[in-house]
């Protein structure tokens, strides 16, 4: 696992605005338990592109388990109004449901 990390945070290294290197880190980081590692490249990821949602879904489920429950209300709002202006009113509603769960 950690050459796979090796290998996509080489590949950053050379192109640090790669969309999937930056997702693929992502994926790896959460693969490790590295939570804070994977929010994060998904914090990075979201500054830099327009999502449609699903970038926030999960940067949203991650600041919610390392307790970041403020931030993780952000992020699933943001991803609320990605997912929508996209036309993903499916990912909408389950980001709608994470943010009731959370609230919870």
């Amino acid at each position: 696992m950690e050459d796979r990390i090796d290998y996509f945070e080489r590949m950053l290294a050379d192109n640090p605005d790669n969309p999937t290197g930056l997702l693929a880190l992502a994926n790896e980081y959460e693969k490790a338990g590295r939570s804070e590692d994977e929010a994060a490249v998904l914090e990075r990821y979201v500054a830099i592109y327009d999502d449609e949602g699903n970038a926030y879904a999960r940067l949203g489920n991650v600041l919610s388990t390392l307790g970041r429950k403020d931030e993780a209300r952000g992020a699933y709002e943001k991803g609320i109004s990605q997912s929508e202006k996209h036309g993903h009113s499916g990912m909408a509603e389950d980001l709608r449901l994470a943010l009731i769960q959370l609230n919870e």
